[in-house]
């Protein structure tokens, strides 16, 4: 039986217009009916998934920055944070473009160089990150880094941004999370890392869980779990490391296949 739920946000949960199916809190009723907790698993900051969920920020479980921090109740269960000098090398490697918004994903906000000019895509920013400070440096944030990560709004990021912190693959995560972000955390600090972390501390097993993803930083979470689904519209690497396909996000897909996963009694 499935015990754990677990799923990506854009792409994957919300539409193309970023907003939740209009069905989610009928499901989301049928889940807590049966005992089944409900995880959103994004590169999305933490505050921002609570206030996309804020009915049920004391019921889900919050896999946010790619799983580098994991919380539940308001309380951190845990995080993996970078070295410091690390993550403001890499910031700094890509520091200096006018093409590009680098970040710095602290604990407690993200963090913008006022020199890239972010609000010149605040709206689009926002979306990812509620708490934004800006700064003149990112070495005087007073704040532990847990996740860096880069924007283009051209939407070339397999093409710009993921060459660009290629240098960084041997020794730390870099992946590609949309067309239009590239993220870099430390080695082995993903998704599929949280939802191990999560497995041992609640007793799960991968046939428990079910997980739903779009693109590449949903990997390791989709291997974590028997019931892993890519999104009909998954990046085409995604398509083949999930073991099974649903509908778009368009189309609900994942409140589509947890009705069925709750009408054929495996959850």
């Amino acid at each position: 039986m499935i015990k754990l739920i677990l799923s990506d946000m854009d792409g994957t949960l919300l539409d193309s217009e970023g907003k939740l199916p209009p069905e989610f809190d009928a499901v989301m009723a049928r889940l807590r009916e049966r005992g089944v907790l409900f995880a959103p698993a994004s590169g999305r900051q933490y505050d921002s998934l609570a206030a996309t969920f804020a009915r049920y920020v004391d019921t889900f479980l919050f896999l946010s920055d790619n799983g580098t921090m994991v919380r539940r109740r308001g309380q951190e269960l845990f995080s993996n944070v970078m070295d410091r000098r690390r993550a403001l090398e890499i910031l700094d490697h890509a520091g200096g473009r006018t093409d590009t918004i680098s970040v710095f994903c602290g604990k407690k906000a993200a963090y913008l160089l006022r020199s890239e000019k972010p609000e010149r895509y605040m709206d689009e920013l926002s979306k990812y990150f509620r708490e934004i400070r800006l700064t003149d440096c990112f070495a005087a944030v007073e704040d532990e880094p847990i996740k860096t990560s880069f924007f283009t709004p051209a939407a070339d990021a397999a093409e710009k941004l993921y060459p660009l912190m290629r240098p960084y693959a041997d020794s730390m995560q870099v992946v590609l999370a949309s067309a239009y972000w590239v993220d870099v955390t430390n080695q082995g600090a993903n998704k599929g890392m949280a939802v191990r972390k999560i497995q041992e501390r609640m007793g799960l097993c991968p046939e428990e869980c079910a997980a739903f993803g779009d693109y590449m930083n949903d990997k390791e979470m989709l291997e974590s779990v028997y019931y892993s689904y890519a999104m009909e519209n998954a990046y085409p690497e995604i398509r083949k490391t999930a073991r099974f396909t649903t509908r778009s996000n368009d189309e609900h897909g994942v409140m589509w296949q947890i009705g069925q996963l709750l009408d054929q009694g495996l959850c």
